[in-house]
C-alpha cells in the first residue's frame, strides 16, 4: 500500500470540511440548530484543523527536502 502525501490528505480533509459545512447549513436552514447541526459543525471543524495541519506538514517537508 502506498503512503499518501500530506498535500493529498490536506485536500481530502478540506473537501470533507466543506462538505460537512454545506450539510450543516442545509440542516440549520431546514430544522434549526439541533444536535445534528452542531455535530456536523464539529466534524467540519475537525476536518479543517486536520487540513491546516497537513498543509503545514507538507510545506515543512518540502522546505526540508530543498
Amino acid at each position: 500500500m502506498r503512503k499518501q502525501s500530506p498535500l493529498f490528505m490536506a485536500v481530502i480533509y478540506l473537501g470533507l470540511g466543506i462538505l460537512f459545512t454545506v450539510f450543516a447549513t442545509q440542516n440549520v436552514s431546514q430544522t434549526g440548530w439541533g444536535f445534528f447541526s452542531y455535530f456536523l459543525v464539529f466534524l467540519a471543524t475537525l476536518d479543517f484543523a486536520s487540513a491546516i495541519r497537513m498543509f503545514a506538514l507538507y510545506f515543512k517537508l518540502r522546505k526540508l527536502t530543498k
